[in-house]
Parts: C-alpha cells; sequence; structure tokens
C-alpha cells in the first residue's frame, strides 16, 4: 500500500482518485503520521430477483406445521 503526503494528496487529487479506481489502496500521511486511507469502493450486491427468491424458498425445508396452527396451540395451552 502506497502513502502519500496531505500536501502531495491534496496537488494531485484527480491522479490518486485514478489509482484508487484502478484498485490500488493509498494511505494519505500527515506529519509522516497515516491519518486516512483510500480504497476502492465494492460495487453493491444485485437485489434478489422474486423468480431468485421463489427458487430459494423452493429448496428450504418445509416447517413440520404452518405458523397459524403453532400460534393456535400456544393460546389454547395459555
Amino acid at each position: 500500500m502506497r502513502s502519500v503526503s496531505l500536501a502531495e494528496a491534496k496537488a494531485r487529487l484527480s491522479e490518486l482518485l485514478g489509482t484508487v479506481a484502478g484498485g490500488e489502496e493509498l494511505v494519505i500521511t500527515r506529519h509522516g503520521q497515516p491519518v486516512a486511507r483510500l480504497s476502492p469502493v465494492t460495487p453493491p450486491k444485485k437485489p434478489l430477483q422474486l423468480k431468485e427468491l421463489a427458487a430459494l424458498r423452493q429448496r428450504l425445508p418445509a416447517w413440520g406445521k404452518p405458523s397459524r396452527d403453532i400460534l393456535r396451540d400456544l393460546r389454547e395451552d395459555a
């Protein structure tokens, strides 16, 4: 991971952002001490589509009882 001074980061920010966009991480230092890290943003995960959710639901094991029956039993026992 490459380090750059704050002064260098100010002077070359656009170039450094291009470097980060290319996958490299940079550390910005002030008086020789690290104060910030620039790293590439990870792309957001694609949300599941309804078709994919339906397929996932089919793969899940069935519960022993429907929840309405479980709730009815709990109410009767109370």
